[in-house]
């Protein structure tokens, strides 16, 4: 943990694509069009796609991420770029999917030696190669800030200069923080939520002048979850508290965090900012279903089923946005640097970027001319779910099973129409064998395209050593070993 400023020298298929939109005219924005854009960017760790007020939950109270909905936009159908939380931050930074870059692993990950297929070589920190939202915008003459939870370096053991480290991908500030370890103190701000707060509240007030980037990345709601006693006291004697749907501890730290918010808003208030600049509230991945069901949605953080990868995502845009507008086209993590260079006037990119710019449907509700929506997961996580990749065209999404399309097994892919089955709990793909053929057809072609690495089968392979996958040796993974659909 630290805080260091620094000066930086450097075809269509026809099947339905959603667009279910809730737009008025468009407001000017004329007051503010002289000045450059600030951006707010807002991202919560692992927290699910139920968790907030505007998303319908009446336990989790969100009253500032429901003010920036209510003054904006949320997006029902928002994606993170890989349920897992290194490979969506790079997404999130430089606009290309996770298997362009080959960081497709959190960093360090785990190492399973004995599974059934072996993952790729792995970038162990962002590439410095790689242009980032932060460099994008530097010739424009903004300044960047990088506060908490970065998780695209070499490790958590963060050092002031070294290569991956914010300020070497174009942050002018720093100030960075890790998750808490299992016996700190919750009565001492441990996911440091009111330091990240009030860092961010000292770059807003030192750059008022100047168009920024601030990049606020929270540790929570990331296990080990923990906060002060008297605010889960709070959430523990709500009704419905007992519910798997609900967690009382994650209920006070996303309550933190949503004051800290508030703080933020306020600030941009007082310092008269807030009509010239985007607020953005995401989050990284899914919930970890294990300490909180993700209903409706199946699964959770580390798998492509809806639990893992659709999260919370709301937009305001003062004067541009129509408050209290609703999105239901698919949009994605990579989404947000196409975005940005838009809105800041950067018309070329060191690279070629996966996200498509969202200001056409800011402005004016039109989805973007986009086809489809990929993942690509070829690893083994310490919870949960198999090795897979997706793909999601229209109201459908398939679902690889690399262990079984790599080694010849049984019932390769699995097949849902999200729109009417937002659960997955019916696999169309043995009803609908021509569309499954063809999504994983194309899916498989995209890795080509993007020169993502597959897994191998591992020569090595043996069930009685690869104790995350044997349930005789490791009856918590049980689950894991379930059936894929």
């Amino acid at each position: 943990m630290r805080t260091k400023p620094i000066t930086s020298t450097i075809g269509l298929l026809a099947l339905g694509l959603p667009v279910c939109l809730s737009f008025g005219a468009t407001p000017s924005n004329s007051s503010a069009s002289a000045k450059p854009l600030n951006f707010l960017f807002i991202l919560a760790d692992d927290m699910g796609w139920n968790q907030t007020g505007y998303s319908g939950s009446t336990f989790y109270e969100t009253p500032n991420i429901d003010r920036i909905a209510r003054e904006g936009i949320r997006f029902t159908n928002a994606y993170a770029a890989s349920p897992i939380c290194t490979p969506s931050r790079a997404g999130i930074m430089t606009g290309r999917y996770p298997g362009r870059i080959h960081l497709t692993e959190y960093i360090p990950g785990d190492p399973y030696p004995w599974a059934k297929l072996l993952p790729p070589s792995e970038e162990k920190m962002l590439p410095l190669a790689e242009e980032t939202i932060a460099e994008m915008l530097k010739p424009k003459g903004y300044v960047s800030a990088m506060i908490g939870k970065w998780h695209l370096g070499k490790d958590y053991n963060y050092t002031p200069g070294r290569p991956g480290e914010p300020a070497s991908q174009g942050f002018d500030y720093e100030h960075l923080t890790v998750k808490p370890e299992d016996n700190s103190n919750p009565n001492q701000d441990a996911h440091h939520t009111v330091e990240i707060t009030n860092e961010a509240v000292k770059f807003l007030e030192a750059n008022r002048d100047k168009p920024f980037f601030c990049y606020v990345a929270h540790n929570a709601v990331h296990r080990p979850i923990m906060e002060h006693p008297d605010l889960i006291y709070k959430y523990q004697v709500k009704p419905d508290s007992d519910l798997a749907i609900n967690n009382p501890i994650m209920g006070a730290m996303i309550e933190r965090m949503d004051t800290g918010i508030g703080v933020l808003l306020k600030k941009l208030d007082e310092l008269g900012l807030t009509e010239n600049t985007v607020v953005v509230f995401f989050s990284d991945n899914g919930g970890y279903d294990k300490l909180q069901a993700q209903d409706p949605l199946r699964g959770g953080k580390s798998m492509l089923y809806e639990g893992g990868i659709r999260v919370p995502l709301v937009i305001r845009w003062p004067g541009v946005v129509k408050p209290g507008s609703v999105s239901s086209v698919p949009v994605i993590g990579c989404d947000f640097f196409p975005t940005f260079a838009g809105l800041a006037g950067v018309t070329s990119f060191n690279h070629a970027v996966d996200g498509v710019s969202l200001i056409p449907l800011l402005k004016e509700g039109r989805a973007p001319a986009r086809e489809a929506l990929f993942w690509h997961y070829p690893h083994y996580h310490r919870f949960n779910y198999r090795p897979s990749g997706a793909i999601r065209v229209g109201d459908y999404k398939l679902i690889e099973w690399y262990e079984r399309s790599m080694t010849d097994g049984s019932h390769p892919v699995s097949l849902y129409n999200i729109k009417e089955d937002i659960g997955e709990t019916k696999d169309l793909a043995d009803q609908m064998p021509d569309l499954a053929r063809q999504l994983w057809t194309r899916l498989k072609q995209w890795r080509k395209d993007v020169g993502a690495q597959d897994m191998t089968v591992n020569p090595d392979f043996d069930p009685t050593r690869a104790l995350f996958w044997n349930p005789k040796v490791n009856p918590d993974r049980a689950d894991a070993l379930g059936q894929y659909n």
